[in-house]
């Protein structure tokens, strides 16, 4: 079933319904997945739905609570070795079957298909109802951070295709968030349901371009009067951010007053603090850790230009924010990052791990002001077609559909 040929529309928009978020990773996680998942939440249940978020614990046990406009029932929880901060739920599955059975919603909406996402895939099918499964992830991005399992990365990695394949066919409705995502995976040959690209969406009454206050650079100690790399996001291998310092220490040779800004956190932050020292340019070089959603905002105001050197992006939120607040941007021309960064639009794409390329593109916009307003505005154009309010619709739309055709 095509996008066009889903029938509900508007009309339905106003239906109250009750909606199970089923997320594997989710807030206070910092990812794609965990901030779509909570955007998805709090805006579905700000437009007068019941939403309940299924998610591991942050403490290991089991609890319940409130965040703002919806609950959250967080199951029982370890720590995954992998990634910094990122806990996993094992054996959910007695608790989702009770969450389900209890809650009975109109539809689940899974976001990963992890142990949570199997369960709830499991026991919704089991009770009838109907599912939505939306991927946000390809093999490599965890693959990157397996570096034991590197040789087998390729048959792990069709084998995880397999799996996904599998997993999807299982829901009534598919979704990824870009065209490009779809014909990664080859979603559309292997997935025998709907399949329709659904952007991630961003918050426009949020991130929007304008001065950050002058606090928030004495707080993390960013020079006011030069020439700002930024990037925002996890500090994990498979950002390849040490590709970004090497294009960075590139810069410095040309342009001696360029700053770089690392905003995040991740299990790569003491390799690339090692990293900066050995090319010299730990001194030009802002590593801010983890900083509040708050900071985070403003932070993205300050940039002259954002730089995404990660290879494996379905979509990439932190540049979608960024182009919303004004940022023209570097990214690499894989994944589905071309439909953001256009190139010669708002910025240049570059060939994976091409630092030359990366640097050379960073200096012509920090050396052309008139260059970088043309961006600027391009990437606020770009940005305004994945409001998170159509993104909400859009689901709305689905949601009903699938209720509509039990």
């Amino acid at each position: 079933m095509s996008a066009g040929s889903m029938s509900g529309l508007s009309c339905y928009n106003m239906v109250h319904m009750k909606i199970l978020i089923a997320s594997d990773l989710h807030y206070p996680t910092i990812n794609g997945v965990a901030t779509f998942s909570r955007n998805l939440a709090q805006g579905l249940a700000a437009r007068g739905h019941e939403v309940l978020v299924i998610a591991p614990s942050q403490t290991g046990e089991p609890y319940k609570e409130i965040d703002g406009n919806h609950v959250i029932y967080r199951t029982a929880s370890v720590a995954f070795p992998f990634y910094l901060n990122f806990r996993i739920s094992l054996r959910p599955g007695t608790a989702v079957k009770k969450i389900i059975e209890d809650f009975d919603p109109d539809v689940i909406h899974i976001q990963m298909m992890m142990w949570i996402g199997q369960a709830a895939m499991k026991y919704g099918n089991k009770f009838g109802v109907p599912i939505v499964s939306t991927n946000h992830a390809i093999p490599e991005n965890l693959m990157d951070n397996l570096k034991l399992l590197a040789p087998l990365a390729r048959p792990i990695n069709y084998m995880l295709r397999g799996y996904g394949a599998r997993f999807h066919a299982k829901a009534d409705m598919v979704t990824m968030p870009t065209e490009a995502a779809i014909e990664m995976l080859n979603a559309s040959d292997r997935i025998d349901v709907p399949i329709e690209a659904v952007s991630n969406g961003i918050d426009l009454t949020r991130f929007t371009p304008g001065k950050a206050p002058k606090a928030l650079y004495e707080t993390f100690h960013i020079p006011t009067d030069k020439p700002l790399i930024t990037y925002i996001g996890r500090l994990d291998a498979e950002k390849h951010l040490s590709v970004l310092l090497g294009a960075f220490a590139r810069v410095k040779t040309t342009n001696a007053d360029a700053h770089l800004l690392i905003v995040g956190d991740g299990t790569d932050a003491d390799h690339l603090h090692e990293l900066a020292y050995e090319y010299g340019v730990h001194d030009s070089v802002t590593f801010t850790g983890r900083v509040s959603d708050e900071d985070l905002v403003q932070l993205h105001k300050i940039g002259t230009v954002f730089a995404m050197p990660s290879p494996a992006e379905l979509q990439s939120i932190a540049t979608l924010e960024a182009m919303a607040s004004g940022q023209p941007v570097i990214a690499v021309d894989a994944g589905a990052l071309k439909e953001l960064c256009q190139d010669e639009r708002n910025g240049y794409l570059f060939a994976k791990d091409d630092e030359a390329a990366i640097a050379e593109g960073l200096r012509k916009i920090i050396s052309d002001p008139a260059l970088r307003a043309r961006f600027s505005k391009e990437s606020l154009a770009i940005a305004e077609t994945h409001d998170l309010q159509t993104t909400l619709t859009r689901f709305e739309t689905i949601y009903a559909d699938l209720n509509a055709d039990k």
